[in-house]
């Protein structure tokens, strides 16, 4: 991934959709690996498909297991998870994931290291000197009686720091979550998030759900959280996703939270620091 980031910040790489690797000292993560090329099918459950529209940036046949300490997956759905990386990382590479995408990780595919938290719960990764806690934060996929379709889904806090304990640095991945009451814990909880990394494009699914933060609750969520930065992701990979990035970036401008947007288009690097909060 290049050079070292500066001491207290992380260099992010996306990959594309909701697949990053993000590297702190001597500790990366990848996130929500999907490695499917354009025209391959994610499968989303119940038959349904979705193809895919665009090349990730980094194959995994590419990403050497060696070079990551950990997966965080917010959720076991097709576009997050797929077969390619199924197929390509290494079975003893720890998990961090869901109580249900753990014991699919571990009883279904061999991934022997998966760990589900429940909301709240943490788990530490440690390489070096450099430490990460992951947490599990609140997150729904669907409104109402919907979300026993789908996939349980986590939100992630990740508190990058040193063995010492101080945490240097914090970033909230949101995870495939709607806006709802529930999120407003993770505001009172963490009241100083670094960066928060945004599930958008208003997936929706046939007969009308959304399942997937639009344009509007992306920044909803902004209003909430109030992050130092913030990352969009997740928005144009898929048939499925219907809410395009120009009406988030549009509608957070409108709003007032354009200064806290980060651009990164795939294949490109973006470096994180605490910064000032703005």
């Amino acid at each position: 991934m290049g050079r070292p980031a500066p001491e207290g910040s992380a260099e992010i790489l996306f990959i594309g959709n909701a697949t990053l690797l993000i590297r702190y000292g001597e500790l990366t993560l990848l996130t929500d690996p999907n490695f499917l090329h354009r025209g391959q099918f994610a499968h989303l459950g119940y038959g349904l498909v979705s193809r895919r529209l665009t090349e990730p940036a980094l194959d995994a046949a590419d990403l050497p297991a060696q070079d990551v300490d950990a997966v965080v997956l917010s959720h076991l759905h097709g576009d997050h998870f797929d077969r390619e990386a199924r197929r390509r990382l290494d079975r003893g590479l720890p998990f961090v994931t869901t109580p249900h995408a753990s014991r699919v990780l571990q009883g279904l595919f061999g991934f022997h290291r998966a760990v589900g938290l429940r909301t709240w719960q943490s788990q530490t990764v440690l390489r070096g000197d450099s430490l990460v806690r992951v947490t599990s934060l609140p997150g729904r996929h669907a409104p109402g009686p919907a979300r026993a379709l789908l996939p349980p889904v986590m939100g992630s806090l990740l508190e990058f720091g040193d063995r010492s304990g101080e945490t240097r640095l914090v970033v909230y991945l949101t995870g495939d979550t709607l806006v709802y009451d529930g999120l407003r814990e993770i505001t009172r909880r963490c009241p100083d998030i670094h960066l928060a990394v945004l599930h958008l494009g208003g997936t929706t699914l046939p007969g009308g759900l959304v399942v997937t933060m639009d344009a509007a609750q992306g920044v909803d969520l902004l209003d909430m959280v109030r992050p130092r930065r913030a990352l969009p992701v997740h928005y144009d990979d898929y048939p499925v996703f219907r809410s395009p990035l120009s009406d988030f970036l549009a509608e957070a401008e409108r709003r007032g939270h354009g200064a806290r947007l980060l651009g990164c288009e795939r294949g490109e690097r973006v470096t994180v620091g605490p910064g000032p909060a703005v």
